[in-house]
This record gives structure tokens, sequence and C-alpha cells, in this order.
């Protein structure tokens, strides 16, 4: 219950940070993306149940505060919070990269499912401004971001003890 709540305020105050600083700090042409980076770590730590609905409640405080087309963000970090919970359910447990790797990932892969979905929704989708002109950028940017919010999220939620019992353990 307590890790929910952190969880939960921690991807508020990165929503609001997002749509009040970050969304119109630029930096070369790219734009960081603080909640992106804030999801995924916490999805790293917690899981892809905890990813994903932190990546849906992230998504749509920021669809809500910047009007957007409601429910495309929150697919979309839904989407990010989940496949990095698998990842970090899977495969990166207790390495170094796995934080830098995530965010890179998942930065390019929301940058392109962006543009997907705006596409589909016959919205105006700039694909060469994204995906050519910012998308070094911003990639850089939110690998620049990932060590400090991966800390902070590390010292939020510390890693829980597993005990996994084998079959011999049941039997005794």
């Amino acid at each position: 219950m307590i890790d929910a709540l952190k969880i939960g305020v921690l991807i508020f105050l990165a929503a609001v940070l997002q749509s009040s600083v970050f969304s119109s700090a630029s930096v070369l042409g790219g734009t960081p993306d603080v909640l992106l980076v804030t999801i995924v770590t916490v999805a790293l730590m917690r899981g892809a149940t905890t990813g994903a609905v932190a990546g849906f409640f992230g998504g749509l405080v920021i669809d809500i505060a910047l009007l957007d087309t409601l429910g495309m963000t929150s697919l979309l970090l839904t989407l990010a919070g989940y496949w990095s919970g698998r990842y970090g359910e899977n495969t990166a447990s207790r390495r170094r990269y796995a934080p830098y790797l995530a965010v890179g990932v998942m930065t390019v892969l929301y940058l392109v499912g962006a543009v997907a979905l705006r596409f589909m929704l016959a919205e105006p989708a700039p694909a060469r401004e994204v995906l050519v002109d910012t998308l070094l950028q911003s990639v850089a940017l939110n690998l620049l971001f990932t060590w400090p919010i991966f800390a902070l999220v590390r010292r939020l939620l510390p890693r829980r003890l597993v005990v996994r019992l084998g079959p011999e353990a049941a039997l005794g």
C-alpha cells in the first residue's frame, strides 16, 4: 500500500513537471521526457503490472493537462511501462546498464509509436521532425536524466527480497 502511494505521488509529480517545465524545454531541438524515464525506472524496479498502471496513470494526467488526444499518451506509456517491467523481471536483474538500455529503447519506440498513432488518427504527424531532426537529441536528454531519476526511484522503492522455494523445500 505504501509503495502504491509512493509510486502514485512520484508519477503525478513527474507528469506535472513534464507538462509544465520540460514540455517547453528544448535543447538542440530535443526535449527530455521525464515522465517516460520515471515510468521506465519504476517498471524496472516493480515489474510489468506496476509499470503498465503507472504508465496509464501518467499518460492520463499528461493528456488531461495538455488537452491532447485523450488516451494516446496513456496507451503509449502503458506499453512502455509494461515492456520495461517485463525486461526488468526477466533480463535486467542486477545489471548496471539496464536502466540506460531500457530508457533508450523505450524513447525510440515511444516517439515512433506517437508518430504512427497520430498518422492513424489523421492528425498532423511530423515524422521527419520527430524521427530525423530530434530523435537523437531526445534519446540523449532522456539518458542524461536516467541516472538521477533511477537513483531517486531506487531510494524510494528498494528491491524486495524474493525467496524462491524449490521442489525439495516444499517436501521437507
